[in-house]
């Protein structure tokens, strides 16, 4: 059995884009502006971490606008929801002490 930090996925590796994916969960999308205010960001440091996520195929912006205002929405991937899920359970496994038997 392969030690489990041979699943940990390196698009998850800062803990900007950790805190992206969990705070996207199950969400249908979340506005650009409410993810920079509940990960307390800065928009640059954000804003590099969905566009890496984003050409990893893990999340989807769509950019509209509401009013007058620009505004850019952001939402989990399948594949981003997948990878992710296995990410954390290497995690936990790591956390456990699991060793290959």
């Amino acid at each position: 059995m392969a030690h489990p930090r041979h699943e940990l996925d390196a698009a998850f590796q800062t803990p900007m884009r950790l805190s992206v994916m969990a705070a996207l969960g199950r969400r249908t999308e979340i506005d650009f502006s409410t993810l920079r205010d509940t990960l307390e960001a800065d928009d640059s440091s954000l804003s590099k971490a969905v566009s890496h996520l984003e050409k990893a195929g893990y999340v989807r912006t769509t950019k509209g606008y509401v009013g007058n205002r620009p505004r850019t929405w952001i939402q989990a991937t399948a594949k981003g929801e997948r990878a992710f899920a296995r990410h954390l359970s290497a995690l936990r496994s790591i956390a456990a002490g699991m060793i290959p038997g």
